[in-house]
């Protein structure tokens, strides 16, 4: 059982690195070819709704991150139910690791798979952000638009 853990912890923090990338390339894409019309049309403010299409988009990631990990869960019979699958995932993504709800045995190596994931994830999405603000805000100065 060792080894099987190893090889799903390995293939869902794959599929969930994909997933971050992809969105992560899809968010800086609409960010650079909406800026100029966000520009336009928000006149000072422009930057606000594009920084928060990064952050809303990043978390939407992170979302459907914790949703697969969850969804695991439950095809694998640790849980019976969504809500359930849900908190034990986010809080395990988040590394936040209530401990109120744990795996078997069998699986809880996984756990700790989807805790590194979700760590490292959070670092790359804060990253990102900062980027995506270094870009929106690269030529202005303080007290300039």
């Amino acid at each position: 059982m060792f080894f099987s853990q190893l090889i799903v912890g390995t293939v869902l923090i794959c599929i969930t690195v994909v997933i971050h990338a992809v969105v992560l390339d899809r968010l800086i894409y609409y960010i650079e070819t909406y800026s100029n019309p966000a520009r336009l049309r928000f006149g000072r403010g422009w930057k606000v709704p594009m920084l928060t299409i990064a952050v809303l988009g990043t978390f939407a990631a992170h979302i459907l991150q914790i949703w697969l990990w969850a969804i695991f869960y439950i095809s694998v019979g640790e849980f019976h139910n969504l809500e359930a699958a849900l908190y034990f995932s986010t809080s395990t993504f988040t590394t936040v690791g209530f401990g109120d709800v744990v795996l078997d045995e069998k699986w809880r190596l996984v756990s700790s798979f989807q805790s590194a994931n979700g760590f490292i994830l959070f670092g790359w999405s804060t990253a990102f952000i900062f980027e995506i603000m270094n870009r929106l805000y690269k030529h202005d100065e303080l007290g300039q638009d």
